[in-house]
């Protein structure tokens, strides 16, 4: 069985992983652990412009924040004992989740979701939907509870 995670720095995420982690899968399975790197989109006011070298250290720092993403679910899965690997995409999360699953052949997606409603879902948009309705595979999304995503303050 092929498992493709999607990671990002949430708690949401965080509980996806831990679920895939705590599982029990078949012997010959392996995960793909995913974050997707946003493209930088330069804003610019009419007095301001950046420095030539400013996208470039924004996309290396933004590499590095996906890397180490990736790289942290990948080891906190090692434990399973199945074959495990960490990747960085490019582009929009939820059409590069999509063509992943396609590419690499996913049998389950594996992701958790930011349960964001009304108005919110609508600006953002909502990664989990768009791969549950457009992957070719089984997508399993995993929620937590209220109380569960808020921090130490209990606020989000």
């Amino acid at each position: 069985m092929k498992i493709l995670i999607g990671v990002d720095d949430s708690p949401h995420s965080r509980a996806a992983v831990e679920f895939v982690r705590k599982m029990t899968w078949p012997a010959n399975s392996s995960i793909l652990v995913l974050s997707v790197m946003r493209p930088a989109v330069p804003i610019y006011a009419e007095t301001y412009v950046p420095a030539p070298t400013y996208l470039a250290e924004m996309s290396e720092e933004s590499k590095r924040f996906h890397q180490e993403t990736a790289s942290g679910a990948e080891r906190e899965l090692q434990t399973t004992g199945l074959k495990t690997e960490a990747r960085i995409l490019h582009g929009d999360p939820r059409t590069a989740l999509v063509e992943a699953a396609r590419t690499e052949r996913a049998d389950l997606v594996v992701m958790g979701s930011h349960g964001r409603t009304g108005m919110a879902k609508l600006l953002m948009g909502s990664v989990a939907s768009h791969v549950v309705a457009h992957a070719p595979c089984t997508v399993m999304v995993v929620k937590l509870r209220p109380r569960d995503a808020a921090g130490p303050t209990g606020r989000e």
